[in-house]
């Protein structure tokens, strides 16, 4: 039993250090790409900046958000294996955050911890072997590295991602049977898609779907996935400003950039908040989300673009309904996490008390 809960104890280093890590380059991403969408108008391919200035602010919280997974794997492989497992899980990270394979598949950050577990114990393992002293000084730099990339990847690329690109087009064939028929669950399915991992793989294929309905006129799916996408940042943000003491001060300063980043429909600002404390946070967005997916659906409201957040509202149509599903999402994941997250002082004081009662 201990040596689990050592095992679980590491795993949570890890993923906070992963985390504090990539926060700079989400709240970097997240506010210059904030800054210079705000300036964009909404057109049919979403939203169009044309001061040159601004689309070059934007380019930069671009490249944050890519650099954003790759650091978030990277350093979850750190804390579990030290230097050697770095550029390995930075790598694979940036290929789990990226199409790749046959399917074209993309995993996103849930396929990035995945990753940098992986390589943090495979990376573990390697250091473990007995080589000659020759071999021992490029062991970090040249052979762990070049192992650990080559095996993680090809079973990755060949063995991970194949089953879920075969899911993800089930997943397609499955919303497709429901378009026309319950509104209500059909926009549970695209909320809790959305939310579910965050421009993963799922998201994404709530998305190609949506666009999909839009090219034949269809806009309602559209407007329950863009309710659906600002509903996660906006809901850690506000949770953060009304729960205190349930988020460290890192955390209540990236609810500041969640925030914007939920009004400019930026759903991987709740990332961070996912990978620290992923048994409450995604149940609490999900079920927002789906909620508020649901709402939209069943009052008809249709997004005329592809993206979300509330700077679309000038082109959406239903837009009383469209605040108010996204409002009433955000009240539910909120709620959900006051009542299940605990105080982060009475956790440590359980913690201190457990520590005691072992003595």
């Amino acid at each position: 039993m201990a040596k689990n809960n050592k095992g679980l104890k590491e795993l949570q280093k890890a993923f906070n250090t992963g985390v504090s890590y990539m926060l700079p380059a989400v709240v970097v991403g997240g506010i210059f790409l904030a800054v210079a969408l705000a300036t964009g108008k909404a057109t049919d391919a979403g939203m169009e900046i044309t001061n040159p200035f601004m689309q070059n602010l934007n380019d930069l919280g671009v490249a944050g958000f890519a650099m954003m997974i790759p650091l978030l794997s990277g350093y979850i492989a750190y804390s579990l294996a030290g230097k050697p497992g770095i550029a390995p899980a930075m790598i694979l990270g940036y290929v789990a955050n990226n199409p790749i394979g046959e399917s074209q598949v993309k995993t996103g950050f849930l396929g990035a911890m995945i990753m940098g577990v992986a390589v943090g114990y495979f990376v573990k393992w390697c250091k473990t072997w007995k080589v000659p002293a020759t071999i021992k000084t490029i062991m970090p730099i040249l052979i762990v590295p070049i192992v650990t990339t080559f095996v993680l990847g090809v079973i990755y690329i060949y063995i991970i991602a194949v089953p879920i690109g075969a899911g993800m087009n089930w997943l397609v064939d499955v919303l497709g049977s429901l378009q026309g028929g319950s509104a209500i669950l059909l926009g549970l399915i695209i909320g809790a898609m959305t939310a579910i991992d965050m421009g993963g793989p799922i998201n994404k294929t709530a998305t190609a779907f949506t666009l999909a309905l839009m090219a034949e006129g269809i806009y309602a799916p559209n407007g329950a996935h863009r309710i659906a996408v600002a509903i996660p940042p906006l809901a850690m943000a506000i949770s953060t400003f009304i729960d205190r003491k349930k988020y460290t001060a890192e955390d209540r300063d990236l609810g500041i950039s969640a925030f914007f980043m939920g009004l400019i429909g930026i759903t991987e600002g709740a990332i961070p908040f996912a990978v620290k404390d992923i048994k409450r946070v995604l149940p609490a967005i999900i079920i927002g989300s789906a909620v508020g997916g649901a709402l939209g659906m069943m009052n008809n409201v249709e997004a005329l673009v592809p993206h979300g957040g509330l700077i679309i509202l000038p082109v959406v149509n239903g837009k009383l309904w469209y605040v108010i599903s996204m409002f009433i999402g955000v009240f539910i994941s909120v709620a959900i996490l006051h009542f299940t997250k605990p105080n982060i002082v009475q956790e440590g004081s359980q913690n201190e008390k457990n520590i005691e009662a072992t003595k």
